[in-house]
């Protein structure tokens, strides 16, 4: 049997209320309950298989398959929850995408559909939030990894940011340069230069535009719901097949 691999215990990448981690821990444990559930099922399935009750083992199979999509539907929707919290309105910029608190093959499917999203719509970079690992068992970055992985997979350059809990992401095939920051991007005498200027009023027109795009498309909440419904289906398909054992 294949576990998932979660992050930690605090999934929320932002001071959040009681009330909804209260609701996304919920939402978790009820998972992990089901998959011991689903364990134990199937363990003593194969104890009555083993003893010549074949009867018995098929009835504690199909017991366990049923705590399995239990499982899988609670996971599904801690996942949806702690992504529309994460990923809010005013919480992230149209640029970013917040992993906090997914699984790592959530957080897969959900980062290939959120590039197609961005590519999609003429986004030309993506900020990719995954975590320093301070809360994930030993401090190990978990997600970096896979997102490094995903980007690799699609042929697109990436780099690790200043801050190391984020990766910026070329969409457009090219190097993963980071704009320049204009505290940083200041020739002699305080005084940015003529390459740096241009540089930045390119950034400027680019992301005028990116934002008035994505204004005609209705906003980010438009952007969270169209990655929700597109990646549900794809995550439970993979957990199902990672998670469920046929007997």
């Amino acid at each position: 049997m294949q576990e998932l691999s979660y992050m930690g215990p605090r999934a929320f990448n932002h001071t959040q209320s009681n009330d909804a981690e209260a609701e996304y821990d919920r939402l978790r444990d009820l998972a992990r309950q089901e998959a011991s559930k689903r364990g134990s099922c199937f363990h003593r399935s194969q104890e009555a298989y083993t003893s010549g009750d074949g009867a018995m083992a098929k009835e504690l199979s199909e017991q366990g398959k049923a705590h399995g999509r239990k499982m899988d539907e609670y996971n599904r929707q801690a996942s949806e929850f702690i992504f529309r919290e994460n990923n809010a309105s005013g919480r992230v910029e149209d640029d970013t995408i917040d992993l906090h608190g997914q699984f790592v093959e959530e957080a897969e499917d959900i980062l290939e559909e959120r590039i197609k999203y961005a590519r999609s719509h003429g986004q030309t970079h993506l900020h990719v939030i995954v975590g320093k690992g301070n809360h994930s068992v030993n401090h190990v970055q978990k997600l970096k990894p896979r997102v490094e992985q995903v980007c690799q997979e699609l042929g697109l350059k990436y780099t690790t940011e200043e801050n190391e809990g984020r990766i910026y992401v070329n969409l457009t095939g090219g190097a993963a340069d980071m704009p320049s920051k204009p505290s940083h991007g200041q020739g002699h005498g305080g005084y940015p230069s003529h390459q740096q200027q241009h540089h930045q009023q390119q950034q400027q027109q680019q992301q005028q535009q990116q934002q008035q795009h994505h204004q005609q498309q209705g906003g980010n909440q438009d952007n969270i719901e169209q990655v929700v419904n597109a990646i549900l289906p794809r995550v439970l398909r993979k957990l199902e097949k990672a998670c469920c054992v046929v007997m």
